[in-house]
């Protein structure tokens, strides 16, 4: 038995090996564990090479009795446990206990069963047979969990640890039931299909006209596991028009078939949330532009898919949550010039309150410096991004001033240089080097070019 310190020192070491060794150790522990090996800790070893593991991956890894049981709903997995349950989503911190639930409660005999002939068809590397094997025991769990909850909420609450993990399991249930047809699906579209050409998409619709005459509920599923494993996830909703034969939002969002769609507004109401939180002058630069690239794209992209209305539900939400994005952002674009200026050591010139001009007496605040930089990579970031953002004209303004700054300010760094020396040399270089990072940044690469070429004629004619 492994000491506190020592898992966590051997998690931490195996969170950083690469994504070949990572898998094909992850392989290995799993075989020992199926031979049931004990001179290894396989769940610490394991969780430490979660971080290094893709879940595009997870086909490639050696198909346990529980990863064979996750197969038809593991395109719905997510590592965040919400306050509330968002269907199309299921938490993987409820796998294990639903996993138990019915491996030792609900079905012990058939679960016992399963397993043993998995782990055997998987010693002996008949790995499709080992899927094949799976595919009568998910419609037997589903019944059981479905009976167990309809007959007793109460227990299964105690059981699973509370009503979400209760609602996640019904939601495993659905997919289950439907398991082989969701197979199909993940066949039809391996991680990621790069588009959702007409024949896919009447592939899909094949599968789905076969799931809903056994199982309506899983019929809206179909185009959630399709959302996950395209490139361009709202292409799913292609299916969702197609079935509905809707084209408007007002339509689409009230029906079953509209859940994709939801999914993918909680996606873009998840960016929004971590825009709006980001907070004056200490946030993460290159997260937030992210997370407005990922806002921006599923925004935009919606409205491409579907004909999207002001008076719909998912209209009023678009309307609603770019207001509140391009307001946050007009924030950061109202500061960002102020701050890139104050980075940049100047003084009010004559006695009676002149312009301000450089300051090359004083070496920079490296605090400021840093709360400048951050704004210049904003302001860089999203030059393709303001305008579907909307704060076109708010990013524009500050560009310019940002520019009206550096410029002013290059200028006279310049000047020094030729003739500065000693200590305000130090000095000047030290600023010649910061306002040439926040050059590349407000303009780009070949206007920071240029400056660094003056820059080094006017250190050579000094040096003459």
């Amino acid at each position: 038995m492994l000491s506190h310190d020592k898992t966590e020192l051997l998690r931490s070491f195996l969170g950083t090996l690469p994504e070949a060794v990572a898998s094909r150790l992850a392989r290995a522990v799993e075989m020992d564990r199926l031979l049931d090996g004990s001179a290894l800790p396989h769940n610490v070893i394991l969780e430490g090479l979660r971080p290094s593991l893709r879940d595009g991956e997870v086909h490639q890894r050696t198909p346990t009795p529980l990863r064979l049981f996750c197969r038809p709903f593991e395109d719905l997995l997510v590592n965040t446990v919400r306050k509330e349950k968002q269907r199309g989503r299921i938490a993987r911190a409820y796998v294990v206990p639903v996993w138990n639930w019915v491996s030792k409660t609900l079905l012990p005999e058939e679960a016992a069963s399963y397993g043993a002939d998995v782990r055997k068809l998987v010693l002996q590397r008949k790995l499709d047979e080992a899927v094949m094997r799976a595919e009568p025991f998910w419609p037997l769990a589903a019944e059981a969990i479905r009976g167990a909850v309809a007959s007793n909420m109460h227990s299964a609450r105690i059981a699973l640890g509370g009503d979400l993990a209760v609602a996640d399991a019904e939601e495993m249930a659905i997919l289950l039931k439907s398991g082989t047809a969701i197979c199909a699906v993940q066949a039809l579209l391996p991680k990621p299909t790069s588009a959702l050409t007409e024949d896919l998409l009447h592939g899909l619709r094949h599968i789905y006209d076969h799931v809903i005459v056994t199982d309506m509920d899983a019929g809206p599923f179909i185009s959630v596991v399709a959302m996950r494993r395209l490139a361009k996830p709202w292409e799913a909703l292609k299916l969702a028009l197609m079935i509905t034969r809707q084209s408007q939002d007002t339509l689409l969002s009230s029906t079953d078939m509209g859940l994709a769609g939801d999914i993918l507004l909680v996606d873009m109401e998840d960016s929004r949330n971590a825009i709006l939180a980001a907070r004056h002058p200490v946030f993460d630069a290159d997260a937030l532009v992210a997370e407005l690239a990922k806002f921006t794209e599923i925004s935009s992209a919606i409205v491409k898919e579907v004909e999207i209305l002001r008076r719909g539900k998912w209209g009023q939400r678009l309307l609603k949550d770019r207001a509140a994005v391009g307001a946050a952002m007009d924030g950061f674009m109202e500061r960002a010039p102020k701050e890139i200026a104050a980075a940049l050591p100047s003084h009010k010139a004559g006695f009676t309150g002149g312009p301000r001009v450089p300051d090359f007496t004083h070496p920079v605040d490296p605090e400021r410096v840093e709360r400048a930089m951050r704004y210049a990579k904003i302001l860089s970031g999203t030059k393709l991004l303001a305008v579907p953002g909307s704060f076109g004209a708010k990013h524009q303004d500050a560009l310019d001033d940002a520019a009206h700054v550096l410029r002013s300010y290059n200028e006279d760094l310049l000047k020094e240089l030729r003739t500065a020396d000693g200590e305000r040399r130090t000095i000047v270089e030290q600023q010649y080097r910061i306002a040439g990072d926040l050059t590349a940044l407000v303009f780009d690469e070949s206007e920071a070019e240029f400056f660094h070429r003056r820059a080094k004629a006017a250190m050579s004619q000094a040096a003459a």
